[in-house]
């Protein structure tokens, strides 16, 4: 059991605020801090900070010692590699339009730029590792995303109540074929418009938008009070993206808030954009993104074709299991559950013994945590602290070391019985 030391990853689109508030820093922050690395990608490792003052990096300690910092059954599992990376998303403005690869899209994309000898840090390259990358979102204030294909039925009615001229192909397309096959012409068409299109094109939304806000407005158009959030987001986005497919893409996603807690699961193939606000964010340990737009990176256009899922329904809400102060959020794949454990006004003398066996990741994000091991070892965790837990940290207990507070566990997705509260005395 040893503490943290995480990378920040600064990108435009990052809070000044969020990150170093987080962290205990001055804020603002002096540049934009988007994302809080926990883990052990060889990219941007984290550090275990010894009782020295020491830093080691978690990538290479894992690599010196896979069986025991993962034990033997994970470092056969995970070939030696700590399968899930741990994030912390603070989003001032939004992310580009993206998807991930399925594992065998991520393999054979990775092995062929290898094999055409683009660099892995080259700008072009889409594939950064042979890894898939599923990730789970569970917001830490309000959230706000694109995600997945709207059932096209209701992406019609959108678009009719646009009432832009220069879309009318483009509608009656969708509504003569309103499936998964209909979304893929519609939004390969969208995607590989000629820029002098877009240009023109996307203007003409923007207008459409502004007349749906003022009939929602006026109470004049029932059907455009139920859109008003769309409306308001391509403008957003236009503004930031002008001349961008992107924006013509978000009209055809699901615009999605999440409130503290709530939580989003993106598997391979799913379109998404997140827009703005903070979350916890655990995925499989990879870095491969396949964008589509609404950013000035590498845009694949066919490569994101090929891996795109276009089946529609609701967005991919994950509903946590909540037992006493802990809440667990599960989902298909095996690289990685999150849990969130809560302390407040009643519950504060609960003590919650961790999932045994397996590398765990813990992260205070409000109040102060006690952590401690079978070994007799504990750790006081304040706001922003976090603890490395190897395989043989066994009988490892949480609690509120003074009033309310918050924890967020990631283990892999393996089964193991689930951890229970008991009352302290």
């Amino acid at each position: 059991m040893e503490l943290l030391d995480n990378p920040v990853r600064r990108y435009a689109w990052g809070s000044r605020t969020v990150i170093a508030d987080l962290l205990g820093r001055e804020v603002p922050s002096p540049h934009p801090e988007a994302e809080l690395w926990l883990g052990a990608h060889p990219g941007d490792p984290s550090h275990l900070v010894g009782a020295d003052g020491q830093r080691r990096s978690l990538f290479e300690e894992i690599s010196r010692d896979p069986a025991g910092r993962l034990g033997e059954d994970g470092a056969r599992r995970w070939q030696g590699r700590l399968p899930f990376l741990l994030k912390v998303l603070a989003a001032e403005e939004p992310l580009s339009l993206q998807a991930h690869p399925t594992e065998a899209d991520a393999a054979a994309g990775y092995a062929r730029e290898d094999a055409e000898g683009v660099p892995v840090d080259h700008s072009r390259r889409s594939y950064k590792d042979p890894n898939h990358k599923p990730e789970l979102t569970c917001a830490l204030t309000e959230f706000h995303a694109l995600t997945g294909f709207r059932e096209p039925a209701t992406t019609v009615e959108l678009l009719r109540e646009l009432d832009v001229p220069e879309l009318s192909g483009h509608v009656e397309l969708l509504a003569g074929q309103p499936d998964q096959h209909g979304l893929r012409a519609l939004f390969s068409t969208w995607i590989t418009l000629p820029q002098g299109v877009l240009d023109q094109l996307v203007p003409a939304v923007q207008e459409g938008c502004v007349g749906l806000l003022r009939r929602a407005s006026s109470g004049e158009s029932p059907t455009a009070a139920r859109f008003i959030a769309e409306a308001r987001t391509v403008l957003e986005l236009s503004e930031l993206y002008p001349g961008d497919a992107g924006v013509l893409a978000a009209l055809l996603l699901n615009r999605v808030t999440l409130a503290p807690g709530e939580a989003l699961f993106q598997d391979a193939g799913v379109l998404h954009a997140y827009l703005s606000g903070a979350c916890i964010e655990l995925m499989a340990n990879s870095d491969n993104v396949l964008r589509g737009g609404l950013t000035p990176k590498h845009v694949d256009v066919p490569e994101l074709l090929r891996v795109l899922d276009f089946s529609a329904g609701p967005a991919p809400h994950v509903v946590g299991v909540t037992d006493g102060p802990i809440t667990r959020y599960d989902t298909k794949v095996e690289e990685f559950r999150l849990w969130r454990l809560d302390w407040a006004d009643g519950n504060e003398g609960d003590v919650v013994a961790l999932p045994e066996a397996g590398p765990r990741i813990a992260l205070c994000t409000a109040g102060s945590v006690k952590v401690s091991a079978g070994s007799g070892r504990s750790i006081n965790l304040r706001r922003g602290d976090s603890v490395w837990l190897d395989a043989k940290d066994v009988e490892v207990k949480a609690a509120s070391a003074d009033g309310p507070a918050q924890l967020f566990l990631a283990t892999d997705g393996l089964y193991r019985p689930a951890p229970s509260p008991e009352r302290s005395t």
